[in-house]
């Protein structure tokens, strides 16, 4: 059931804090928020978008911090401060083209339950919230921050057939990191 699920996604939507981080904020001696990404989950992430699979942000939080990754990575669609994930769930799919049930969307927090509920594929970091757990489609092993979101990529990089070529790419050649 979720390899099926998985095959058919063209669009992942990332939460942020808790998901691509590990959920603390830090700020410095100005109030300046600073986050700790892994690199690990931005090579997923490029993977994913040179294999043709759309990528949004969709948090509540606003920063800096994020648009810088993002800009780093070639994230285009960006919805930040948003309250209501789920209410954002219609402009996306229209922007990216595609329908509710060819998108995955990675949560670890209440805010992400409607969001989890409306679309093909739900998954939640392994340190999400016991609720978000019991009702994702699929649990990574690894927690938010730490190579959860890679985990997510490579599973579906996997079950579109498209691994055993990313891997032939570093057997024979370097990787460029952009």
């Amino acid at each position: 059931m979720v390899l099926n699920k998985l095959k058919g996604i063209k669009l992942l939507i990332l939460d942020v804090d808790g998901v691509l981080t590990d959920g603390s904020i830090i700020y410095d001696d100005n109030g300046v928020e600073t986050k700790v990404f892994s690199v690990k989950d931005g090579l997923g992430i490029r993977l994913l978008m040179e294999a043709g699979i759309n990528l949004c942000i969709a948090t509540g939080r606003r920063s800096n911090a994020l648009y810088n990754r993002c800009k780093n990575l070639g994230i285009v669609h960006i919805f930040d401060g948003v309250r209501d994930k789920a209410a954002i769930l219609d402009l996306v799919l229209d922007q990216v083209g595609v329908s509710a049930d060819e998108v995955a969307f990675i949560g670890d927090d209440l805010p992400d339950l409607a969001l989890m509920q409306m679309v093909g594929l739900s998954i939640a970091v392994a340190d999400a919230h016991k609720t978000v757990l019991e009702n994702a489609d699929m649990v990574t092993s690894a927690k938010g921050g730490a190579g959860a979101v890679r985990e997510a990529c490579e599973a579906i990089l996997k079950a579109k057939g498209l691994w055993e070529n990313i891997l032939e790419r570093f057997y024979n050649a370097a990787y460029k990191e952009q």
